[in-house]
C-alpha cells in the first residue's frame, strides 16, 4: 500500500463550516480590540495556511499584534476577551507560558487560542518566540502548494497519533511550524520519513531552508550552543539564528524513527490513529509491574505536564540503583493536573554501594553501622546491599520519607500514589 493513498485533509464542506465560525470570532475580536487599542488581529495556524488535518476537535490560532507602546500584553488582551465571552456565553482559560495566552471554547469541536504578540517589523525585534508567528504564517502560505498541503495533513495526523507532535516540554517533539518547514523541504511525507529515519544514533542533520550558510558546519559556530542539542537542526527560514526544532529531544526522535521505520516497512492506516495506552500489555511482559498516579498543583497543560514528567524522571533515577528498568511509560493527556507513570522492573538482587571516604571517620563509622556487609578499599568504605524489597515497597517508603516529601514540594507535586494492582 502506497503512502499516497492516505488522505487526512479536511473536506471542503467541513472546512467551510469551521472557517465560517472562525471568521465570525475574528470579526468580533477585531471590533473589540480596535475600540481599545492600537493593534491588529490575524489568523495563524492550520486555518490560515490551509493545512488542517482531520480530527475530532480543532484549534484556531489567532494572534493580536499590539503596538510597541503597550506593556503587559496578556492583561490587555484578557480585558477584551472577558467582554466577548460574557456577551456570547463562552468559556475561557488563561494559559501560563513565556507570555500568557488564552483558550476560548466555542463548543466541543472548536477552540480558539488567542495569543498576544508585538507588532514587529523585523525578526530581531522579537521579545518572545510568538512574536515571530506573523512571519511564519507568511512564509508557509507562500511556499506550500496544494499537493504539499495534503502531505502536511498526513504528517500532522501521523505525528499526533504517535505522540511526537508538540514542542511542549513534556513531549519535546516536532512543532507545527517545524513540520511545515520539513514538508516544504522534503516535498512529501514519505520522503521526509525516509530521510529522517536515516539519521544515525547520536548523529545530527542540518536543514537550512533559507540557505543562510554556505557550509553546514558554519551552523555550529553561529548558533548558540543551547539551540544545537536537537538531532534535527532546522534553521528558521525567517531567522537564521534560530533552530525551529531546538526543543526536539533525542528520546522523542528515536521514538519517531522507530514508528516511521515500521510504517515505511508496512504502511497502514492504523499509524494515523492514536492508540490509547494499554497497561495490560505491559503487565503481560516479564518483570514487576508498577503503576503510579501523580498530581500537581501547577496549571494544566505544558506547565503541569512538564512538572510531572520531570518528577517521573527523578523516580526513574532512584529506581535504577536497585532495579533494571525494562520499560517505562509516562501518560498525560495535556489537560488536567494528573498523570500516570508505569514501570516494568527486575530486581538487581544485590548492589555494591559506595560510602564516604575513610578519612571522614565519623561518616564512615555511621555508614558501617548502617550496613551488615562492608569492605574497605582505595580509601573508601563499601557495602553489599541485599535487595529484599520490590519496586512498590521502595517507592512507598521513599514517598513518605523526609527526602520524598521535600522533593515533591520542591518540584510542584501535590500527590504521588502507588496504585494497587
Amino acid at each position: 500500500m502506497k503512502v499516497k493513498k492516505f488522505d487526512f485533509s479536511v473536506g471542503k464542506e467541513e472546512f467551510r463550516k469551521l472557517k465560517k465560525e472562525v471568521d465570525w470570532f475574528l470579526e468580533v475580536l477585531k471590533f473589540k480590540v480596535n475600540k481599545k487599542y492600537d493593534a491588529d488581529v490575524f489568523l495563524g495556524g492550520s486555518f490560515a495556511k490551509g493545512t488542517l488535518a482531520l480530527s475530532e476537535t480543532y484549534d484556531a490560532d489567532i494572534f493580536v499584534r499590539f503596538d510597541w507602546k503597550y506593556e503587559n500584553l496578556s492583561d490587555l488582551l484578557e480585558n477584551v476577551l472577558k467582554e466577548i465571552i460574557r456577551e456570547h456565553r463562552m468559556k475561557m482559560k488563561r494559559m501560563h507560558g513565556s507570555r500568557d495566552y488564552f483558550r476560548v471554547y466555542k463548543d466541543n469541536k472548536l477552540t480558539f487560542e488567542i495569543i498576544p504578540v508585538l507588532m514587529i517589523k523585523r525578526v530581531r525585534e522579537a521579545r518572545n518566540v510568538t512574536d515571530l508567528s506573523y512571519f511564519h504564517v507568511r512564509y508557509v502560505k507562500k511556499k506550500l502548494n496544494g499537493r504539499m498541503r495534503k502531505e502536511l495533513a498526513l504528517a500532522k495526523k501521523f505525528f499526533k497519533a504517535q505522540g511526537v507532535y508538540g514542542a511542549e516540554s513534556y513531549i519535546n517533539g516536532f512543532s507545527g511550524y517545524g513540520l511545515e518547514c520539513l514538508i516544504i523541504y522534503y516535498k512529501s511525507f514519505d520522503k521526509m520519513l525516509k530521510e529522517l529515519v536515516k539519521v544515525k544514533e547520536n548523529g545530527r542533520i542540518v536543514i537550512d531552508l533559507g540557505k543562510f550558510y554556505k557550509k553546514k558546519n558554519e551552523v555550529f559556530f553561529e548558533l548558540n550552543e543551547s539551540k544545537l542539542h536537537s538531532p534535527v537542526v532546522l534553521i528558521d527560514p525567517t531567522w537564521k539564528e534560530r533552530n525551529v526544532l531546538a526543543s526536539l529531544s533525542l528520546e522523542t526522535f528515536k521514538k519517531f524513527q522507530g514508528v516511521a521505520a515500521a510504517f515505511l516497512k508496512k504502511p497502514s492506516e492504523e499509524f494515523f490513529y492514536k492508540k490509547e495506552f494499554d497497561e495490560s500489555e505491559l503487565k503481560r511482559n516479564k518483570g514487576e509491574f508498577v503503576h503510579l498516579e501523580l498530581e500537581t498543583n501547577r496549571q494544566e497543560g505544558d506547565i503541569a505536564g512538564t512538572k510531572m514528567k520531570k518528577f517521573s524522571r527523578l523516580l526513574e533515577e532512584l529506581l535504577k540503583e536497585y532495579f533494571e528498568i525494562l520499560d517505562r511509560e509516562f501518560v498525560y493527556s495535556g489537560e488536567g493536573n494528573k498523570a500516570d507513570v508505569y514501570f516494568k522492573l527486575i530486581s538487581k538482587k544485590k548492589v555494591i554501594k559506595k560510602g564516604p571516604p575513610l578519612e571522614k571517620k565519623k561518616d564512615a563509622s555511621k555508614f558501617i553501622r548502617a550496613h551488615k556487609s562492608v569492605s574497605k578499599r582505595a580509601g573508601f568504605v563499601y557495602a553489599i546491599v541485599k535487595i529484599d524489597f520490590d519496586g512498590k515497597e521502595f517507592l512507598r517508603r521513599w514517598n513518605s520519607s523526609r527526602e520524598g516529601m521535600f522533593k515533591k514540594s520542591d518540584m510542584g507535586i501535590s500527590k504521588m500514589a502507588v496504585v494497587k494492582v
